[in-house]
C-alpha cells in the first residue's frame, strides 16, 4: 500500500537524522536508553518536519486512547461562564495536554440521542474522567463511578474513587472567625443547596461560632442556591427586615452576592456602613467590585491540575495507583467589605 504523500513518518525522521526507526521511536516516547544529544536532535527534526503521531496506532498498540472527559452538569445553566469552574476547567484541559491528552465534555443528549454518561464515555473511549460538578447522587453518575471506566472526583468522596477536596471546612471557619474577629456576633450565612461541601461549610461556620462562644438565632441560617443572585436577593432582604438585623452577612459565593448588593441599595443600605459582607470563590470580580469584596479564595488552578494528574496516574499506572483523598487549601482574600464593630 502506497503511503499517502505529505505524511510524516517516523521513517522519514530516522531517515533524516540517520538513525534506526526504533531509536527515533524511543526518543519521542521519551526512553531514557537514547542519548540526550540524540534525542534532541530527533525531538527537534520531527517539530521541523511537523510530525504528528499515528493516535489509531498508538491506541492499538497501547490500549489507550489518550482522551479525559469531564462531566459538568450546571443547573444553574452559567455553564462556563461560571469563573470558579471555567478556571476549573481551563487548568483540567492544560494539565491533560501537557501529558498527551485531549479533552471531551460528557453529556447525555448525543446528536439527538439519548445516552448515559457511562454509554457516552465508552462512545468517545474516554480513558477516564473527571466529574467536576454534578448531582453525585443522580443513578446516572453513580453508574459511571462503579463501572471500569477510570474516575476522579471534585469535592465529593465515594470509597471507590479518588477525589480532590478543597478545604471548604477550614475556608469557611476562617471567613466566620475573621467576622467575629472584626467584632461581629450577628453573623447571617445564606448557604447553598445541601452537598457535601455546603456540609462541610457549615461544619466550618458552627465550628467558630462555639469556638468564640458565639450564640445565633435559627433566623440567621438560611438556605438559597450557589450562583442564583436572585434568590440571594430575597434572603437579604428577608434578613435584613428582622426585628433583630445581622450586622454582617456570609453569601453562598461571590456571584450569588451581586444579588445581595442590589438588594440592599434597593433599600437604601450599603456595604460596610449598615452591613458588612463576606462571600465564597475569590473569583477575580471580587477585586474590581467596590468595595472590594472579602472573599475566601479557592486554588481553582490547583484543584483542576491535581484532578487530570490523578486521573492520568490512574488510567496509565492501574496497578499501582492509589485511591486518595487530595485536600487544596485555600486562602482568605481580604478586602473593604467589612467593618469594625464595637463588641456588644
Amino acid at each position: 500500500m502506497k503511503r499517502n504523500a505529505g505524511v510524516i513518518t517516523v521513517r522519514d525522521i530516522a531517515k533524516k537524522c540517520g538513525v534506526s526507526v526504533s531509536t527515533v521511536s524511543k526518543a519521542l516516547n521519551n526512553y531514557g536508553d537514547v542519548g540526550t544529544e540524540t534525542a534532541e536532535k530527533i525531538r527537534r527534526a520531527a517539530k521541523e518536519m511537523h510530525y504528528v503521531p499515528n493516535t489509531a496506532a498508538r491506541q492499538l498498540k497501547t490500549n489507550i486512547s489518550h482522551n479525559i472527559g469531564v462531566l459538568f452538569v450546571d443547573e444553574m445553566g452559567s455553564g462556563l461562564t461560571h469563573e470558579y469552574f471555567a478556571a476549573i476547567l481551563d487548568a483540567i484541559k492544560n494539565e491533560a495536554e501537557a501529558l498527551g491528552y485531549d479533552i471531551t465534555f460528557i453529556g447525555k443528549n448525543i446528536g439527538g440521542s439519548q445516552m448515559s454518561y457511562l454509554e457516552h464515555c465508552r462512545y468517545r473511549k474516554c480513558d477516564g474522567v473527571i466529574i467536576a460538578n454534578a448531582d453525585f447522587e443522580n443513578p446516572a453518575v453513580i453508574e459511571l463511578v462503579k463501572s471500569e471506566v477510570p474516575v476522579v472526583t471534585i469535592d465529593y468522596a465515594f470509597d471507590s474513587t479518588s477525589c480532590v477536596m478543597s478545604d471548604n471546612l477550614t475556608g469557611c471557619y476562617k471567613l466566620t472567625e475573621y467576622l467575629i474577629k472584626k467584632g461581629h456576633r450577628k453573623i447571617a450565612f445564606i448557604y447553598g443547596e445541601r452537598t457535601s461541601v455546603t456540609n462541610k461549610r457549615l461544619v466550618g461556620f458552627n465550628r467558630a461560632l462555639k469556638d468564640y462562644k458565639v450564640t445565633l438565632p435559627d433566623e440567621y441560617l438560611v438556605q438559597g442556591r450557589y450562583h442564583d443572585p436572585q434568590r440571594t436577593r430575597q434572603i437579604t432582604r428577608q434578613l435584613m427586615e428582622l426585628a433583630d438585623p445581622p450586622t454582617a452577612i456570609m453569601f453562598p459565593d461571590d456571584y450569588s452576592y451581586l444579588g445581595g448588593v442590589i438588594e440592599l441599595e434597593k433599600m437604601g443600605l450599603s456595604i460596610p456602613q449598615d452591613v458588612s459582607a463576606v462571600a465564597y470563590d475569590g473569583i477575580p470580580m471580587a477585586e474590581i467590585l467596590r468595595p472590594r469584596l472579602t472573599t475566601w479564595r479557592q486554588n481553582a488552578v490547583e484543584i483542576g491540575r491535581l484532578s487530570a494528574k490523578k486521573l492520568v496516574e490512574k488510567i496509565e499506572h492501574s496497578r499501582t495507583c492509589v485511591d486518595e483523598e487530595i485536600p487544596v487549601s485555600g486562602s482568605l482574600l481580604e478586602g473593604t467589605s467589612v467593618a469594625d464593630v464595637l463588641n456588644t
